[in-house]
């Protein structure tokens, strides 16, 4: 019986037996190597990003990791800054880093917005599409004297409700009119809707660090996963 030839490239196999293919290195990296804006395959959850911003006013390097455990490194060159943004890490669980050198023999204003912008993009960056998440959060902060309700919406549309008042002008060298100034440059960024509200305080120190550690409860709740739309926007319209 004459031999009919194959085509050049086409293997021979067995009926009913697939050739199983080797895994390349371009496959290997798919599966495991970190990207930003949301889950990486075969990784769940590994949603990080890093933003750096230069101006002629300040330079700001900072990364954040939405799914980590409340790990920081912040330096801001203010101190009181510094411990606010370390409280918004620890209790939000999510892992900031931060490096910032800004005009701060002119005063604070400039890095304390700026801080505000890079975090927020950062954590606009590692949500994504925003697919998977709870997209709301709420919490109520107690501290000592000082209570204070925060509530946001992860919605990709920035807004910003400060019902927040101080009796002094300053706590250490920064003057308290720049925590809104904080708060609003990173709603902006985050694109998210955030209200704060302190209900009643007396103590200036308590008054803002309940409001930094409202958002990060908050926060934590709302760029959670929630199992049971993994898949989903959580939207009518199908996006944030």
């Amino acid at each position: 019986m004459p031999r009919i030839a194959k085509p050049r490239g086409v293997k021979s196999r067995v009926p009913g037996r697939q050739v199983a293919r080797r895994p390349t290195a371009q496959m290997a990296t798919a599966l495991i190597a970190p990207r930003e804006g949301g889950p990486v395959l075969g990784r769940p959850g590994a949603r990080v990003a890093r933003v750096a911003r230069t101006t002629r006013e300040t330079q700001i390097q900072a990364s954040v990791n939405l799914d980590g455990a409340g790990r920081y490194e912040v330096a801001t060159g203010i101190g009181f800054l510094d411990h606010m943004l370390e409280q918004l890490s620890r209790h939000s669980l999510i892992d900031l880093t931060l490096q910032a050198k800004g005009d701060l023999h002119i005063d604070f204003h400039h890095t304390t917005e700026d801080t505000g912008i890079v975090i927020g993009q950062a954590v606009a960056r590692a949500l994504g599409d925003r697919t998977g998440i709870r997209r709301f959060g709420d919490a109520l902060i107690p501290m000592d004297e000082t209570l204070t309700r925060v509530a946001l919406d992860v919605s990709n549309r920035p807004y910003l409700i400060w019902k927040v008042k101080f009796s002094k002008p300053k706590l250490g060298q920064m003057d308290t009119e720049l925590f809104k100034e904080w708060f609003q440059a990173f709603a902006q960024a985050a694109g998210m809707t955030l209200h704060i509200e302190n209900l009643y305080g007396e103590n200036n120190h308590h008054i803002v660090e309940s409001c930094f550690k409202g958002l990060a409860r908050a926060l934590r709740h709302a760029i959670e996963i929630d199992p049971r739309q993994q898949s989903a926007v959580p939207s009518t319209k199908g996006v944030l």
